[in-house]
């Protein structure tokens, strides 16, 4: 209870991030990660945490509270109909090696190259956001190799920076033509191939830092994931049906703006 007392504000802004993390899961398909990793990354330096230890931690923390945020999100889009569980198969193999490797890099590494990936994602994903084309840049998908480089990518890029897989499958997909609420739905499915063996493996094969918030076994917090978890649970699903109901497009405008500075600023950090 006195620890409750004595940090109300982190956990007051933790569960924030929670309703904030799981409405744009479910309305724009960019993943939860992409809002709860900059958030945790900064709460947790507020706690006298280092950098290179905040960032280990808040990407771990932001895959495990992935886990369910996707499986009520596809629920949601699958009662729509746009989980498409064909291509899944063919990339569900290729993701799954891609986080297995990235996710033991992560426990191997120091957290400023999380901090340095993180931001030259976020602020890349940011500005596909406010330029991206509307037209798609390809007539389809490309073919099973080509297919399977992308997944492992895609695996292993988002497990290195604790995201679910929307903030990168839906613009591969667009770009190549897909159905874009197909799209969002679909990523929501890979957002849980990514994070459950990402978070197992930081949970059981990562070393907690010497100065790792309480609460935390390997590089997950589970303080964090306590607040987190519940909200993003309960408001993913309000994000994917406003998905169908809104033009999400102002809306990724206003949140890209917003991610742009959070990237440049993480890069700072780490570069200055």
């Amino acid at each position: 209870m006195s620890f409750i007392m004595e940090n109300y504000s982190m956990i007051l802004a933790m569960m924030a991030t929670g309703v904030v993390g799981g409405i744009l899961a479910g309305l724009l398909g960019v993943g939860g990660g992409i809002v709860i990793v900059p958030v945790l990354f900064f709460l947790y330096q507020g706690l006298g945490v280092s950098a290179d230890t905040a960032m280990l931690v808040a990407t771990a923390t932001s895959l495990a509270t992935i886990i369910p945020t996707s499986i009520s999100s596809i629920r949601a889009h699958k009662a729509k109909g746009n989980v498409d569980f064909d291509l899944l198969k063919r990339w569900g193999f290729y993701i799954f090696l891609g986080v297995m490797v990235g996710s033991f890099v992560v426990t191997r590494v120091d957290g400023e190259w999380l901090s340095l990936m993180f931001g030259i994602i976020a602020t890349l994903s940011a500005l596909n956001m406010l330029l991206g084309k509307k037209d798609s840049m390809f007539k389809s998908l490309p073919g099973s190799t080509g297919q399977g480089v992308i997944a492992t990518c895609v695996g292993f890029f988002s497990s290195m920076v604790g995201i679910g897989g929307g903030t990168l499958t839906v613009p591969i997909l667009t770009f190549c033509n897909y159905p874009a609420h197909r799209a969002v739905g679909t990523a929501a499915a890979v957002g849980l191939i990514i994070s459950l063996p990402a978070a197992l493996t930081m949970l059981v094969f990562g070393q907690s830092p010497v100065d790792a918030p309480y609460g935390t076994i390997g590089l997950v917090n589970l303080i964090g994931v306590a607040c987190i978890i519940p909200l993003t649970v309960l408001f993913a699903p309000v994000g994917a049906g406003l998905a169908h109901r809104l033009d999400a497009s102002k809306l990724k405008k206003v949140f890209a703006v917003v991610l742009i500075f959070t990237g440049i600023k993480m890069l700072y950090q780490v570069l200055a």
